[in-house]
């Protein structure tokens, strides 16, 4: 072989080296957090969301439960959403392999503005949950939409058609019902429908193995809620009792 041959085949190795996809890091759980944001959501109840999933993340039990996998890591993206074409990532993949990178997560989600309070497209949420899904940098054979509300699909498409579409993707979905008292005036049945909220969830909502809904008695519960659930996911456990 010449040696102007051999020197075009080692550049061309050299191009198709340079110039190939990285290796998607590997993680424990590519874990979506889709938090209700509609007009339902006062603002109250939307801080005791961001401050809830922000304590959750660096909880110990919750950081155990991330270290317990193969990788000892998990990547999180949380997005808020609310009425059709209403969704916004609040903060893109992130690794959480620590105490660390769980607070600077926890201090960023605490600082972003609030996106929207629109009306509530459940079904916008998890097709937009799976744009994020497949975009994501991270790799894992888990991948889990956590879908946060306290009302039902009232815009966009049948929820029911969005959720299979995800199930057939091999994604789980699981949901934190976040039940009240109180009823917004426009449509009573909006946070209250036949047969209760978690009802409503469990039979539209959620799907995959090993999927569950969890309702938190109020925004007041709403913490101790996400960290019951949150290790359920990320490790695999039963969530045990299903109401805080």
């Amino acid at each position: 072989m010449s040696m102007l041959l051999r020197t075009c085949l080692a550049l061309l190795a050299l191009v198709q080296f340079s110039t190939s996809p990285a290796r998607a890091q590997p993680v424990d759980l590519l874990l979506v957090l889709a938090a209700d944001v509609s007009r339902s959501v006062d603002h109250q109840k939307f801080m005791l969301q961001r401050e809830g999933y922000a304590a959750a993340i660096s909880d110990p039990k919750v950081l155990d439960a991330i270290r317990s996998g193969p990788h000892g890591r998990i990547a999180l993206n949380f997005l808020e959403w609310s009425g059709v074409g209403a969704q916004k990532v609040v903060i893109d993949w992130t690794m959480i392999d620590g105490p660390a990178s769980a607070r600077r997560f926890g201090d960023q989600l605490v600082e972003a503005p609030r996106s929207f309070a629109d009306r509530t497209s459940i079904s916008d949420a998890i097709s937009f949950s799976m744009t994020q899904l497949k975009r994501s940098p991270f790799q894992a054979t888990r991948r889990t939409i956590d879908i946060s509300g306290d009302g039902t699909n009232n815009a966009g498409r049948d929820v029911r058609v969005a959720r299979d579409d995800a199930l057939a993707q091999d994604v789980t979905i699981n949901a934190l019902v976040i039940l009240s008292q109180a009823q917004v005036t426009w449509n009573p049945e909006h946070t209250n429908p036949p047969g209760g909220l978690e009802k409503y969830f469990r039979d539209n909502v959620i799907g995959g193995p090993g999927s569950f809904v969890i309702a938190a008695q109020g925004f007041e519960s709403f913490g101790q809620a996400i960290i019951k659930k949150m290790i359920a996911e990320i490790a695999l456990l039963p969530p045990g009792p299903h109401r805080f």
